[in-house]
């Protein structure tokens, strides 16, 4: 038989070899692969154990400026149970004393102590409280509490107890509360020593010397006084020195001093230092009238409601007598609600019959720019140009008047927006008209038996401008700065007047001391009576 040709026999053993060729390539080519992973595994871990190590360092570093509040915070702090604990153990040491258990409030009371050394070791060193420090403490206090549960001062006792020193906390907070109150009020009733001794000494000049009182008659016919085409400015006040801060700053600020007017009505008292005061000093010629209230003889009880229930007796034992009425509040009980010179500002238009514009300025403000654009201003037709004060929720109609009688409730709207006395331009010629005044004698009858609104002379106020209220830019009247501490520093700057409404006023040792310098400016500290005065 033929054999076949080279290139034509099967390659039988050629064929196997290549196989075993191919799988010793791929075992290699896997091991390499096996290999690569391993060793890129061994690098991962090699890197980490540093950044675990920075990790670790970081943690001490926090716990080497540990914030102790925010320890005892944490739910899970040590710093935390101890604190819980101790509120706990406070709780039982009132309750043992009142079961007469001193010897466990003695045990309580050191254990609280340990705590509280602990504690402050823990914030000194500014490092976290251990388990080892913790532990004991815990454990003998947790002892301590159920010794006391055992006792019988279940939760139901623990809860009644301190509910009932709860109480007589609120009790004696309140009885607090209004003692400090009183005596805020009287210290703000009281008149400071160095004023006293100035008025003790302008009225020696005034009854000494004969050509002040001759130079004031002569005054009191000027022209000035009715000319309508100067700035008029009223002030109704017995405070000398408040009086004087006022008509020197709104003359140190105005373009033109010399065509302000200022009328001030004062009582029989002060009306001969008043005018000694005025008379001596220059305020860059403007002029400044003083009349005593007792030659406004028209404002008599039969014509004013307000005089009439002033002089009564009871008006005067319903501001006074404390211990009559524990609802009045103590900011009631003050002089110038039964003063009739804070009730003038409703007989404006009498005192003054042929003036046309003017504008009221309560004696506790400073006014800081020129107050003339007032009186170009259209108040389109009303009668009264003043600040709402409505910013806030309480200064609205229902805070002031008692809406629950139908003679308010069907008259007025209880959201209507209140306002303040204190920098006000009154159109009179718009007054007289509309008969402002008799609509605030209606109201006063009504009032009678004070069951429409409290005291003073805001609410009164309300319902007889009621309708008649122009309502002014904020900037020309800032108030708060006798009471709130808070008062927005950019809003005084921009203000034109300044209001140290409440009790600190600025002139008296209890007044805010960051607003003092805005009142002091306009004192003249330089005069020889007050420079004599400070020293006494």
């Amino acid at each position: 038989m033929r054999r076949r040709a080279a290139e034509y026999r099967r390659p039988v053993r050629r064929k196997l070899s290549c196989w075993i060729c191919s799988l010793l390539g791929i075992f290699l080519i896997a091991g390499f692969v096996l290999f690569v992973v391993h060793h890129h595994h061994d690098r991962e871990d090699h890197v980490e154990q540093p950044i675990l190590g920075r990790e670790s360092r970081n943690e001490e570093v926090v716990h080497e400026h540990l914030n102790l509040t925010q320890e005892i915070s944490s739910a899970n702090s040590y710093a935390r149970q101890l604190a819980e604990q101790m509120t706990l153990a406070k709780a039982y040491i009132v309750i043992a004393k009142e079961h007469n258990n001193l010897h466990l409030a003695w045990e309580l009371s050191s254990k609280i102590r340990s705590c509280q050394f602990l504690l402050s070791k823990a914030a000194m060193k500014e490092e976290p409280i251990s388990l080892d420090e913790a532990e004991p403490i815990i454990k003998s206090l947790s002892s301590l509490i159920f010794k006391a549960q055992d006792a019988h001062y279940d939760i139901a006792t623990t809860m009644m107890t301190m509910k009932s020193h709860i109480q007589a906390l609120e009790e004696r907070a309140n009885a607090a509360s209004v003692q400090s109150m009183m005596f805020g009020q009287l210290t703000a009733e009281s008149l400071p020593k160095n004023l006293h001794c100035l008025e003790i000494k302008l009225m020696s000049d005034w009854l000494t010397r004969k050509s002040l009182q001759d130079f004031a008659d002569e005054r009191r016919n000027s022209p000035r006084l009715v000319d309508n085409n100067l700035y008029h400015f009223c002030i109704f006040s017995d405070n000398l020195l408040a009086v004087s801060a006022v008509v020197n700053s709104t003359m140190s600020n105005a373009d033109h001093p010399k065509q302000l007017v200022f009328h001030i009505v004062t009582d029989v008292i002060h009306y001969g230092m008043m005018q000694a005061w005025f008379l001596n000093n220059d305020f860059k010629g403007s002029t400044v009238e003083v009349q005593n209230i007792e030659d406004l003889t028209w404002l008599n009880s039969s014509y004013s409601p307000a005089l009439k229930q002033l002089r009564e007796a009871d008006s005067r034992k319903y501001y006074f007598d404390g211990s009559e009425d524990a609802s009045i509040e103590p900011k009631f009980r003050n002089p110038k609600y039964i003063s009739l010179l804070n009730h003038l500002r409703f007989y404006i238009p009498e005192i003054y019959p042929q003036l046309e514009k003017i504008v009221f300025l309560d004696d506790d403000v400073v006014v800081q720019k020129d107050l003339t654009p007032l009186f170009s201003l259209d108040l389109h037709g009303n009668v009264n140009g003043a600040v709402e004060t409505c910013l806030e929720a309480f200064h609205r109609y229902y805070k002031y008047l008692n809406f629950s009688n139908p003679l308010i409730s069907s008259r007025f709207d209880p959201q209507a927006c209140g306002w303040a006395f204190g920098m006000n331009v009154f159109d009179l010629m718009a007054w007289r008209k509309a008969n402002v005044t008799t609509r605030y004698h209606y109201w006063l009858e009504q009032n009678a038996d004070r069951t429409l609104w409290k005291l003073g002379t805001l609410p009164p106020g309300l319902l007889a401008f009621y309708g008649l209220t122009e309502p002014l830019d904020r900037r020309w009247h800032v108030l708060g700065l006798g009471y709130d501490l808070n008062v927005d520093s950019r809003l005084i700057e921009s203000a034109a007047v300044v209001h140290f409404n409440g009790n600190m006023k600025p002139w008296l040792k209890l007044g805010i001391s960051k607003y003092r310098p805005l009142w002091e400016r306009y004192v003249n500290h330089t005069h020889p009576y007050l420079r004599d005065c400070a020293t006494h």
